[in-house]
């Protein structure tokens, strides 16, 4: 009986001591394994005549003096190691059990070379080194999960996401000095599990034994049972099981040999990643359908400018799907229509997302919507420009919706004002509206379509749920202003109810909202009159008049439904020429909650 056959016997003589017979499972030794290198291992890589399986690792003579009684050297190969803009992390060179493995696995050395063997006759095997693949991980580690660190307390305390270290070691063992090695993942003698792992990878279970993520446990990713037989998630692999949530984390990421080497995603496009489902083969909603749209937050315009740690006031220009949504903490968003009455808070989609408040404070998780928004439409050095030129020139979105401002939609906090006598129930004077109850796919299930919700895209610029039409000389319909009257009623507005000349503006002049309002709001009052309910002139149709105190471009709030303008517009010159509505305003004056001055 050759000693192949006495290895086998003796495995399986002492295993049912070590374990009952109903757990008894040949792939939980290495014999039968990847790693049975003997001439009868189970895989292409294996010796040719060989029978021994253990020498391949380790001997009892002349072994290197390394335990455990180490029968091959170390590879002197210095790596390139994993980086990255977030990792609180200091990783050094592998170093003790990670050597052993990439003597092997980094695809330099021979397989058969041993040092209980002469170097002058090493083992002969099918391929001398280990070939081409996913176990191939060459001399470049920064595409692996990083190893060669201490998870200590220091490196917990830095970074709350992670799990302490002490709850972490009773599966996962560090090193000597609590280092994480190759070793503390995978064990080489153990392929129970499957890639030699400690721990199974199905519903991530060996990433979260370490890493702690906020909103994990409900997120959408752990918890989906979307089918994903079959899937080809990047050119060289396939989803390992059925179901979103079985696959977990490596859904986006690779662990070993990933083409994007921060963050260890599977697709180097960023967005592709998130794509590869969200384009209406896994995923119920089709975001890709709206991304391609003719105004959209695309990410294909920009790539490789998004990172995790960018500053909000800094960086360059971009939308990335991570900008806006945390794929470790979304959720459904099962909230349909809900206009002025709590649609201002996050949601779902977008729990644990970086925002900057209203006062303009970076802050890790976002309270509302409209501080993710903040982000690219605020402070930013390269924020978009506004298309139109007004009398008050402002692109910071942040200090347009400001509370203190003479007029603002009430996005970050209600308004007062006893003007506003045209909106639809249940929106009331002292609403609050959200950023997508205007900014959303014109197809999305608020604007009563049957697409995702949120400013993915829109065939209304910009990035508009509804029609708005801001070309002068437009003839008004209920199509032509449609963003308007989802909050504004048409009949009201047409008959005057606020101001006494809107039918004469919008119908007869074929004037759009737009010329007299600017809809986010007006960030300061010094000079040009003021600019109460959303009063800022679009210069390119309206300018100053001539009077005898000279050039002049003003509104004048006289009080509740009243006012005067000064102006020239489509070749009419009107001098403090007043407006009233006196007994709509009889009527308002008394309307509890209501009050003048700012945020009319």
């Amino acid at each position: 009986m050759n000693r192949y056959r006495i290895t086998h016997l003796l495995a399986w003589m002492i295993a049912p001591v070590l374990v009952p017979a109903g757990l008894l499972n040949a792939d939980d030794s290495v014999v039968n394994s990847k790693h049975d290198l003997s001439a009868y291992g189970p895989g292409p890589v294996r010796a040719v005549s060989e029978d021994e399986i253990c020498i391949f690792c380790h001997t009892p003579h002349n072994a290197a003096p390394q335990t455990p009684l180490w029968n091959r050297v170390n590879p002197q190969t210095y790596y390139r190691i994993y980086e990255s803009s977030t990792t609180d992390a200091r990783i050094d060179q592998p170093s003790g059990p990670s050597k052993m493995c990439l003597s092997c696995h980094d695809g330099s050395m021979a397989l058969g070379n041993v040092l209980s063997r002469p170097a002058t006759h090493p083992i002969v095997m099918t391929q001398r080194t280990i070939p081409p693949g996913r176990t191939d991980l060459a001399n470049d580690l920064s595409d692996d999960h990083p190893i060669g660190f201490r998870y200590d307390r220091a490196l917990f305390n830095s970074d709350r996401q992670l799990r302490a270290p002490e709850v972490v070691s009773f599966e996962l063992p560090l090193g000597a000095h609590g280092e994480v090695h190759c070793t503390t993942c995978h064990d080489p003698h153990d392929n129970e599990l499957g890639d030699f792992l400690r721990v199974s990878d199905r519903m991530g279970a060996v990433c979260v034994s370490c890493h702690d993520r906020d909103g994990w446990r409900h997120a959408s990713h752990a918890i989906s049972k979307k089918r994903t037989p079959g899937r080809n998630v990047d050119p060289t692999e396939r989803l390992k099981y059925a179901t979103v949530a079985d696959n977990a984390c490596l859904n986006c990421h690779k662990i070993h040999g990933a083409p994007q080497r921060e963050r260890l995603l599977r697709f180097n496009r960023e967005e592709e990643n998130c794509l590869n489902c969200h384009n209406g083969t896994v995923a119920t909603l089709n975001i890709a359908a709206d991304i391609a749209k003719s105004s959209a937050h695309n990410p294909d315009r920009r790539t490789g400018v998004h990172d995790p740690d960018e500053i909000p006031f800094a960086m360059r220009r971009h939308a990335e799907c991570v900008d806006c949504h945390n794929p470790h903490a979304a959720q459904p968003n099962p909230v349909g229509r809900v206009r002025g009455t709590f649609g201002q808070t996050v949601k779902g989609p977008n729990f644990n997302v970086s925002g900057v408040t209203i006062t303009g404070r970076q802050v890790d998780s976002a309270r509302f919507l409209y501080e993710i928004c903040f982000k690219c439409h605020a402070d930013g050095i390269s924020r978009p420009r506004n298309v139109t030129t007004r009398q008050i020139f402002q692109t910071n979105t942040r200090l347009e919706f400001r509370t203190s401002n003479p007029s603002f939609h009430p996005v970050a906090g209600p308004r007062r004002n006893a003007d506003v006598v045209s909106l639809i129930p249940p929106l009331r004077v002292g609403s609050v509206i959200t950023c997508t109850d205007c900014h959303n796919s014109d197809s999305s299930g608020a604007s009563g379509g049957a697409g995702p919700n949120g400013p993915h895209g829109s065939v209304f610029s910009p990035i508009l749920a509804y029609n708005y039409e801001n070309d002068d000389f437009t003839s008004e319909s209920e199509a032509a202003y449609a963003l308007c009257y989802q909050c504004h009623s048409r009949d009201s507005i047409l008959a005057d109810e606020s101001f006494s000349r809107h039918r004469r503006h919008i119908v007869d002049i074929r004037t759009p909202c737009g010329v007299c309002h600017d809809a986010h709001g007006v960030g300061r009052s010094a000079g040009g009159g003021d600019h109460t309910s959303l009063i800022n002139f679009d210069l390119s149709v309206v300018t100053p008049a001539d009077t005898p105190g000279g050039r002049r471009l003003e509104y004048e709030d006289t009080g509740t439904l009243s006012g005067s303008c000064t102006l020239t517009c489509h070749g009419f010159t009107h001098v403090g020429f007043p407006y009233s509505n006196s007994a709509r305003s009889k009527r308002q004056v008394s309307l509890p909650g209501s009050s003048q001055g700012a945020g009319r």
